[in-house]
């Protein structure tokens, strides 16, 4: 799906890379968690965003599930659309926040598929996600700068993880295809 790479004050890098199953109908998300010395300079990745592939993941104990490693990866790479996801009748983005929150408070980011929406700007140069079907709804601001071609396009779905206060966002599905926003 994407990846978040950030410098650790230890001197580590840590190095997300983001999983989405395809194949479930609801969006359910698996973190492959790396950690390197600075020093060593980037890394060559096992996985692109965008990548499909099938593979048998085994999970760390928690009470919500999210850090894997990949056990088994099988068959080639593929591309193709993303499914459509039953985001609910409430389609509350941050309803799954609340529940990793619930089960796991100790998690800083919270993967979150978001429903069809649109990235904006307002007059001091913030980006925010907004929700297409409620323009006076729900509204989320994003962290770090916004590319400027992506403002205003109808995004059918958007992964990105929130924070509590703001969003990293990962990938989007769009009338152009898969996007990668990492």
């Amino acid at each position: 799906m994407g990846e978040k790479i950030e410098s650790r004050r230890d001197g580590l890098v840590s190095h997300s890379t983001w999983l989405l199953d395809l194949k479930s109908t609801t969006p359910q998300f698996a973190v492959l968690l790396d950690y390197f010395p600075a020093s060593a300079g980037r890394r060559s990745n096992a996985f692109a965003p965008g990548d499909r592939f099938d593979a048998r993941l085994v999970f760390y104990p928690s009470r919500k599930p999210l850090r894997a490693l990949v056990a088994e990866r099988m068959g080639e790479v593929i591309s193709g659309a993303w499914p459509d996801f039953s985001f609910g009748a409430a389609k509350d983005p941050l309803a799954t926040h609340a529940s990793y929150q619930d089960a796991a408070p100790w998690i800083a980011d919270c993967p979150l598929m978001l429903p069809p929406g649109a990235i904006l700007v307002d007059d001091r140069g913030t980006g925010w996600w907004q929700a297409a079907d409620d323009p006076q709804g729900i509204a989320l601001p994003i962290a770090g700068a916004v590319n400027q071609t992506l403002l205003g396009l109808d995004l059918a779905a958007t992964a990105a993880l929130w924070d509590g206060a703001r969003l990293d966002l990962l990938a989007a599905q769009s009338g152009f295809g898969r996007l990668d926003l990492s």
